[in-house]
């Protein structure tokens, strides 16, 4: 069995996956562009691509001579759907903690 939540945060572990991440959520772009911010070489960014497509975060698709990649969204879904847990564990934290600084506050 496949635990894709792993694989996802595997995938967004990487400060270069993210920003190719964020590179795509403005449009669709070729690997050539997706590497020209970033120094490294064209295989080096194909590799982070390959991890990020295994993680359903991205797809390619092939026109004319043209890679195109794309952000696949739906698996962001997931990993945000299960950090709203601790998302609301410290949500409540937080406004009890405020609660209590205005309570000090006022002795």
């Amino acid at each position: 069995m496949v635990d894709t939540l792993s694989t996802i945060f595997a995938a967004l572990a990487d400060p270069t996956r993210r920003a190719i991440l964020e590179q795509l959520s403005r449009g669709d772009a070729t690997v050539g562009q997706l590497a020209a911010p970033h120094a490294m070489s064209l295989p080096s960014v194909s590799r982070h691509l390959s991890v990020l497509e295994s993680a359903g975060l991205v797809s390619k698709s092939r026109s004319a001579q043209w890679r195109q990649c794309r952000l696949e969204a739906a698996p962001l879904r997931e990993a945000d759907d299960w950090l709203a847990t601790y998302r609301a564990f410290f949500d409540d934290r937080f406004d009890r903690l405020e609660k209590q600084l205005a309570t000090e506050t006022q002795i």
